[in-house]
């Protein structure tokens, strides 16, 4: 794969954040089929299944829709057969540059972040290790934390269309919270260890990328309450949207935070990808059946 193409497919921080595959929509997680049926603990040291590969994600992560099929297109005029053949080619040289230096000032900032972390980093130094000038950074990602986390995360769009593909008689909760377990256990797989330490420790190391990370998981769940809010017809004020939102974004940030505090600790892939798995579908029974019979007092 190119440097450009795994920046535009993997990551911004290619070397960071490292790769993993989410499920796509159709793909089942198994789960309790009853508020009261038990989950079943995961094996010691056993391999786990993994899910089928989809789409690419970050180790914060974000995750890419399903492309929709573009419609098929017009014939071209025979006048503009040329133009079309242009086109056909792909990119030009002027586009390729433009992505060869976003590639370079990317692999800059993940090995300086990596040696010094975020905050230690000036974007000036970042500029000097890709052979640009300063502007030419800026001019790519008008924020550092533009270099670490996506303006628009792809997690959203996918979201979002595991949702609205649900089928009849399936609830938000059990869409959103389905996809939600099924993209983070995959931060288990082998090819995504290293990226999900790098970025733990990178992100855990800046005040200012927890602040960002917080304010994309509150960009997050308003999408969420506002798709659900359309569908349900909800009126202004009413807080059913927004708390389901919340519920499937808590059970997002709390697998994302687990993974991170394993594979800090040295968990191996097959165990963290079965106990990420566990405790997600352990989540996602709460969000399905309700907290009525959670932690009552004795």
């Amino acid at each position: 794969m190119l440097v450009r193409d795994r920046y535009l497919a993997v990551t911004s921080v290619a070397h960071v954040t490292g790769v993993a595959h989410a499920l796509t929509r159709n793909a089942s997680v198994p789960g309790p089929t009853s508020a009261g049926e038990t989950v079943a603990a995961p094996p010691a040291r056993g391999p786990a299944t993994l899910p089928s590969p989809g789409s690419v994600i970050r180790a914060v992560p974000a995750v890419r829709a399903d492309p929709v099929p573009p419609a098929p297109a017009e014939p071209a005029p025979a006048t503009k057969g040329r133009r079309r053949g242009r086109a056909d080619r792909g990119p030009g040289r002027r586009e390729l540059r433009r992505q060869e230096t976003r590639a370079r000032i990317v692999d800059a900032a993940a090995d300086l972040f990596a040696e010094r972390g975020f905050d230690a980093v000036s974007v000036m130094e970042i500029a000097k290790r890709a052979g640009v000038v300063e502007k030419t950074v800026f001019n790519h990602f008008p924020v550092k934390e533009g270099l670490v986390f996506d303006a628009d995360p792809p997690m959203r769009a996918a979201l979002l269309d595991a949702v609205r593909r649900r089928p009849s008689g399936e609830s938000v909760s059990a869409a959103a919270g389905s996809f939600v377990v099924s993209a983070v256990s995959m931060l288990g797989s082998p090819e995504a260890a290293d990226g999900v330490a790098r970025m733990a420790r990178i992100v855990r190391g800046s005040r200012i990328l927890q602040v960002r990370e917080r304010e994309i998981l509150v960009e997050l769940t308003d999408s969420l309450a506002g798709l659900v809010a359309e569908e349900t017809g909800a009126h202004p004020g009413e807080v059913e949207p927004r708390l389901a939102a919340h519920a499937v974004l808590g059970l997002y940030a709390s697998l994302l935070e687990l993974a991170r505090d394993r594979v800090l600790d040295g968990v191996e892939s097959q165990e963290l990808t079965a106990e990420l798995l566990y405790q997600g579908r352990r989540g996602l029974s709460l969000l399905q059946f309700g907290l009525a019979g959670y932690a009552k007092r004795r």
